[in-house]
């Protein structure tokens, strides 16, 4: 196996200076670079990365753990996160956890074995009861509603008031029996209490009454979901003019839904959900959507972990709490 004396030695330079070619070392010549770059193609010489590893106790990788890799929000956090990633030299190795407590603690050990740098965990199983599982000795950031005031930083979506502008929204285009269709609401903070404290909060602020017979839950955010939902919905024969829909995959669902029963959007009723995924723009009609600023949430989250990463071994500062911004999207489901 090439070493790199051999490098140094058919380069005419010393072993540290290849070293700090390798590692992008600004003072070095650029003759010297050069030349050391060619020994390397000659010789074929391959870094030793493992070895690397151990000698700096870094692997230049950090780990991602999201619920379900094929869903698209996941999906399109997840090509967010690795180009923040990608401007601060890091590589993104993907865990997925199957939105399960169990898998999520699994995506905690690996990082615990040091497979990588630090880890940004999407928590779904994990909640506020699990925070003292959260008081680890490596770089971690949570992405997530489920848990707050823990011990390590924390970006959220505004759960509370994008729902809130989203029924806003269908309430400006003239709705006043206004659905939500929701996950089962329990005793824990979570996507779907966050997001209907929203939506309540909205009908408040326009003196329109909280009908418990529009609260439509649903077992999963998933398209198959939303269809059974919306076709529920309509079979019921409950008046309905507007649907708040939990996440953007459910809209879509609940669109397939209403096309089945022969309701049309936005004629007779408008739609509008959350997260403004890529595929919304391209549904019949077009998804409206709060967009809750995927690439900011991405970069503030590397961001954040880069900076654990650097501190490693000192005082750990105060966890941060980052709630990203959003828009509202107004497409042709309601109307836009």
């Amino acid at each position: 196996m090439v070493t790199i004396q051999d490098v140094a030695k058919a380069a005419g330079v010393s072993a540290m200076t290849v070293s700090h070619v390798i590692n992008d070392h600004p003072h070095v010549k650029r003759e010297t670079r050069e030349r050391v770059l060619r020994a390397i193609a000659d010789l074929d010489y391959r870094v030793n990365v493992a070895a690397r590893n151990l000698r700096t106790g870094r692997t230049g990788t950090i780990g991602l753990a999201v619920a379900e890799i094929d869903r698209p929000y996941y999906g399109q956090l997840a090509a967010a996160i690795i180009a923040a990633a990608a401007r601060h030299d890091l590589k993104v190795a993907i865990e997925q956890t199957g939105a399960s407590r169990e898998g999520e603690l699994d995506a905690l050990a690996l990082s615990r074995n040091r497979l990588y740098d630090g880890l940004i965990l999407s928590t779904v199983g994990l909640g506020p009861a699990d925070t003292d599982l959260l008081k680890v000795d490596y770089p971690m950031v949570i992405l997530g509603e489920r848990i707050f005031d823990g011990p390590v930083d924390h970006v959220a979506m505004p759960n509370v008031e994008g729902a809130r502008a989203a029924t806003a929204h269908l309430i400006e285009r003239g709705c006043r029996r206004i659905a939500l269709v929701e996950g089962r609401l329990g005793d824990e903070v979570d996507v779907s209490s966050l997001r209907f404290d929203g939506y309540r909060e909205a009908l408040e602020e326009a003196g329109i009454p909280l009908d418990p017979r529009l609260l439509i839950h649903i077992e999963a955010f998933t398209m198959e979901e939303g269809a059974a939902a919306a076709r529920r919905l309509s079979d019921s024969g409950a008046e309905v003019d507007g649907v708040f829909c939990v996440t953007d995959t459910v809209a879509i669902g609940v669109l397939r839904g209403f096309a089945d029963r022969g309701v049309r959007v936005p004629q007779d009723v408008k739609v509008i959900g959350f997260d403004n995924i890529a595929e919304g723009a391209y549904t019949v009609p077009s998804l409206s959507s709060i967009d809750p600023d995927h690439s900011l949430m991405a970069s503030t989250a590397v961001r954040f972990l880069v900076g654990r990463v650097a501190e490693k071994g000192k005082k750990r500062p105060v966890a941060r709490e980052f709630i990203s911004r959003f828009t509202v999207v107004a497409r042709e489901s309601t109307g836009g």
